[in-house]
């Protein structure tokens, strides 16, 4: 598995548990450019809490997904991330890089606690130039049936995974190239997803923690169903700001403090566990959002007022360029904030 990670297109495709998305950037010019963008829903129960409920349904959307992406793509990069997935900043003996590669067997054992014969390792040095006894190394670990079972879906669906991301660092690969200002001291990603929260601490620019709450747009939208009343796609309105709904935008304050509630707190507690556990990490500075969740009306303001520090919408587009006709059949604005983790991965370039 190649956690880090060149052709000059490359698909980023993110199978979410409400969308398949993916996002084709040319590598051939000056700046990375945004050549193409597709999204095909999923029927609700085909992905649950991360688990593929129906390979056949999801395969067929993978397939028609990349079909319409890249007919020919070679190079397709996907991520895997949850509870199966461990990330950890951790401090060795300092060595050289195929000498660590012989100790981290040993220093994986002492830091992840799942079998090692079950689990594929990789790791980054990231303090490479430094000269003290000890070094800071990135340590991934996951599960390797997580790993082959992604390989088998993109395999069921015609296509082949050149790259196994973690989600963690797609998402810090768009947030860096889209954000470089915003890289110092500790910054929060929350990736609103459609079942799942992915929060992503960085400090000084580095991934050193992530959290997955159970909290998404799926809950948001069932909320104003129940109490409002409202149909699938009349709620799905409401969250996108496409309308009131039947009078609904009034009532969507009230439900969206209290999912804000759920983020706030999550993001709160990653952050004062690192800031606990680090020896350089201070209070969280910022908060920026991604995913579906980003959209609905009021939400990063409504976290804002619970952790008081700064938020703010991403934009994943930021720092590159967008080919015309990329977003074709496409609202933009409405997809943009979707597309952090698969413009991320899609910024792999692939040998």
């Amino acid at each position: 598995m190649r956690i880090f990670g060149r052709s000059r297109q490359t698909v980023g495709l993110d199978i979410g548990s409400g969308l398949v998305k993916a996002a084709v950037v040319d590598h051939g010019g000056a700046v990375p450019e945004l050549a193409r963008v597709v999204v095909t829903p999923l029927a609700d129960d085909a992905i649950v809490e991360g688990e593929v409920m129906d390979p056949a349904l999801v395969a067929d959307a993978v397939r028609e997904t990349l079909a319409a992406a890249a007919p020919n793509a070679k190079h397709v990069v996907v991520a895997i991330g949850g509870r199966d997935v461990i990330v950890k900043r951790i401090r060795m003996e300092r060595v050289k890089e195929a000498a660590a590669r012989e100790l981290i067997q040993w220093e994986a054992e002492q830091h992840v606690p799942f079998d090692m014969d079950s689990v594929q390792l990789d790791f980054q040095i990231l303090d490479p130039q430094a000269t003290g006894p000890e070094m800071s190394v990135l340590l991934v670990a996951a599960k390797r049936e997580l790993v082959e079972a992604k390989v088998r879906l993109l395999e069921d669906a015609g296509a082949h995974a050149r790259v196994v991301d973690v989600d963690a660092f797609a998402l810090h690969n768009a947030f860096e190239t889209a954000h470089p200002d915003a890289l110092t001291g500790v910054v929060a990603l929350a990736n609103v997803g459609h079942e799942v929260t992915n929060v992503n601490i960085l400090e000084e620019g580095v991934p050193v923690l992530t959290r997955d709450l159970a909290c998404g747009t799926r809950r948001v939208r069932e909320d104003l169903q129940r109490e409002l009343g409202l149909s699938a796609r009349d709620a799905e309105r409401v969250l996108q700001g496409m309308g009131d709904g039947g009078g609904a935008t009034a009532a969507l304050g009230a439900i969206v403090a209290r999912h804000a509630q759920d983020v706030a707190v999550g993001v709160e507690r990653a952050a004062a566990f690192l800031e606990s556990a680090s020896r350089t990490a201070g209070p969280l500075r910022a908060l920026y959002l991604c995913g579906g969740g980003a959209r609905i009306p009021g939400l990063a303001q409504a976290v804002a007022a619970q952790l008081r520090v700064q938020v703010d919408v991403a934009q994943p587009l930021a720092g590159i360029a967008v080919r015309d006709g990329a977003f074709d059949g496409l609202d933009a604005d409405a997809v943009a904030p979707l597309l952090m983790l698969p413009v991320g991965l899609a910024l792999r370039k692939v040998a």
